[in-house]
């Protein structure tokens, strides 16, 4: 009997010993800070470890950066699984220039509304806002002669 109570004596103190020789997560969230940190990329992303499991979060350029951080995070040493939580930042809007040049104009012709809104795409011109009923027929003989493909008039008439 007393081998047995020896026995189990032993094994939960080689159990003890080995949870004991784990990397704590505090050691983990460092090394994935530091092995992250090589990648220029990697400047707004956060990282958080709990029981071995590391969770990145912020934003990245694209997917390949994405999936490199997440490599890097899990080639440290006692990471369980990695938790990818990084978002891509969409890329801005390509904005051509001739619509550079009609937006340029547009707002010259509109300085006179200051409720209009607009944007431009390819050409095309949309209307938002309020424009009064007196204002509108002078408003859209400026917007045409700015020769653009379309005009979507969305524009609420007050």
């Amino acid at each position: 009997m007393k081998k047995i109570v020896s026995m189990l004596a032993l094994v939960a103190f080689i159990a003890l010993g080995l949870n004991s020789c784990a990397p704590k997560d505090a050691d983990i969230q460092k090394a994935v800070q530091t092995a992250i940190s090589t990648n220029p990329d990697a400047t707004g992303v956060s990282v958080s470890v709990e029981k071995q499991v590391v969770t990145l979060t912020g934003e990245v350029k694209d997917e390949a950066t994405s999936a490199a951080i997440a490599a890097a995070a899990q080639e440290v040493k006692g990471v369980k699984s990695v938790v990818n939580s990084l978002t891509v930042t969409p890329p801005p809007p390509v904005i051509s220039a001739a619509d550079e040049t009609l937006m340029t104009q547009l707002k010259d012709a509109l300085k006179d509304n200051p409720t209009v809104t607009f944007t431009v795409k390819d050409g095309v011109i949309t209307l938002t806002g309020e424009v009064k009923k007196m204002d509108l027929p002078k408003l859209m003989q400026k917007i045409s002669a700015l020769k653009p493909v379309k005009v979507e008039n969305n524009l609420t008439i007050k």
